[in-house]
Formats: C-alpha cells, sequence, structure tokens
C-alpha cells in the first residue's frame, strides 16, 4: 500500500496543484486547495499556442514511432532470421546505439539539420526521435523474432511467399506486443523530450509541449496554477495510449517468462 501512495503522490500533486491558487501554492504546497480554482485550465484553453504545441508533439510523436517500427521491423528481420557474414557486428552496433547519449552528437546534429535546411522544423525533430529510438527497438525486436519457429517461415516459402508477405503477412501480426512494448517504452521519451526542441526550434509554431509549458516558468515568478494545468492536460495522451496498449506491453514483457 506504501509503494502504491508513493507511485502515485506526484501526479496526485500536479492534479491537485492546478485547481490552486499561486498564493495557496506558495503557501500550502502540499496541502488540498481550499476551492476549485479554473483559472489554470481557462488560461491553458484560451490560449491559442497550446493547441498548436500540443497538435506538434501528437504529429512529431506519431510520426517519430511510425517510421521507428518501420525501420525497426525491417531491419530486425534479417538479423534474426537469417546467418550472414558481419550479421553480429551490425546488431552489435545497434546495440552501441542504445547504450550512447544522442545529446553528445548534438554539434554534429546540428550542423547536418543545418545543411539538410530542417532547422526550426517538425523534421528536424522527428529525424532525430526516429534515429534515437531505433537500435533500442532492434534490439527488443530481434530477440522476439528470433523465437518464432523456422517451421512457420518454411510453410509460407512453401506456397510462395517471399520475405515481405513473410514479414508483414506471419511475423508483424506475431510481433504485436513486442511492437506495444517498444512503442510505450518509445512514446513517453519522445513525448517529454524537452532538449532537443529547445536547441532545434526557435518559432512558437513548431514548438512542442514541454517547450510551450516551459513559458509558465519564469526566473522570478511562475504561473504555477497554469503550469501544472498544463501539464495536467499533456499527461491525458501518454495515460489513453498506455491503456490502450497495455494488454499487449504486460503480455510483450512476460512473453520470456513461460518459456521452458
Amino acid at each position: 500500500m506504501p509503494s502504491v501512495v508513493h507511485r502515485h503522490l506526484p501526479l496526485f500533486l500536479m492534479i491537485v496543484t492546478s485547481f490552486k491558487t499561486n498564493m495557496e501554492v506558495l503557501v500550502n504546497p502540499f496541502g488540498l486547495p481550499a476551492g476549485l480554482n479554473l483559472e489554470g485550465y481557462r488560461t491553458v484553453f484560451e490560449l491559442g499556442g497550446f493547441f498548436t504545441y500540443f497538435r506538434n508533439s501528437i504529429v512529431v510523436t506519431g510520426i517519430s514511432l511510425f517510421l521507428m517500427l518501420l525501420v525497426a521491423i525491417m531491419a530486425s528481420y534479417p538479423l534474426s532470421r537469417y546467418k550472414f557474414f558481419g550479421n553480429r557486428w551490425i546488431y552489435f552496433y545497434f546495440i552501441i546505439g542504445a547504450m550512447l547519449p544522442t545529446r553528445l552528437a548534438t554539434v554534429n546534429i546540428f550542423e547536418v539539420i543545418s545543411t539538410l535546411g530542417m532547422f526550426d522544423t517538425l523534421f528536424a525533430l522527428i529525424a532525430i526521435y526516429t534515429a534515437m529510438t531505433i537500435p533500442i527497438a532492434v534490439f527488443i525486436l530481434t530477440g522476439f523474432m528470433a523465437e518464432f519457429p523456422s517451421e512457420l517461415e518454411e510453410s509460407a516459402r512453401m506456397d510462395g511467399a517471399g520475405d515481405s508477405r513473410i514479414l508483414f503477412s506471419i511475423w508483424v501480426p506475431l510481433l504485436r506486443p513486442a511492437i506495444a512494448t517498444v512503442a510505450i517504452y518509445n512514446f513517453i521519451p519522445i513525448w517529454n523530450e524537452f532538449f532537443f526542441p529547445l536547441v532545434f526550434i526557435n518559432s512558437d509554431q513548431w514548438a512542442t509541449l514541454p517547450l510551450g509549458i516551459s513559458q509558465f516558468f519564469g526566473q522570478y515568478q511562475s504561473d504555477w496554477p497554469t503550469a501544472f494545468a498544463a501539464l495536467t492536460v499533456a499527461v491525458v495522451p501518454p495515460l489513453l495510449f498506455y491503456l490502450f496498449a497495455s494488454k499487449h506491453f504486460i503480455r510483450g514483457l512476460t512473453a520470456g517468462a513461460i518459456k521452458g
């Protein structure tokens, strides 16, 4: 019971603070609000830029996840089902990519993005997030795909199916738990990512939610109810996404536990 309370306490405090006034936040930061103050939510929804930030985050996260899964699935198929020269080295290359922090290459990424004319566009964020999440996706999907029985593939080839048909008609449906695991694992980091939008986005029309919400926090004064109201609204998409994919996510996490 205490562990459950500790896990949900930050979420509870965020929601409660969104209904307080600025004075209540300063005087009684951990207490319940004296009344139901909706000024924070009213400010958020009346702020035209907030829905732009929300839309940008949806677009960037959705396209990044789609491209990441597409590339990772197609890369995992030959790495897990074929034996060829350099197979393990290529797989090891992806593992190294999962271990190295992307921010170490910020200067080099900035040069590439500027050269391609993608600075201050959503394409820059999509390209970075896709490349950043592919290594761990390949690592997880390759492990899952390697466990599939070869008899399924052999029977499909006897029926005249090619590699693309086998991959997308046989393996992808079986990969749904792994795909859900990879999607949920990468959704939150992309949705909450602040550093790369701060570096590569200058205009408000292309800002994402973390960058937009940061405007409510000032150096000398912060609008706490509005900031926490915006954070509460920003939590809704990840929560809905997790509830939608949680069944496959749990199945993916426990898939290896019943193999014996």
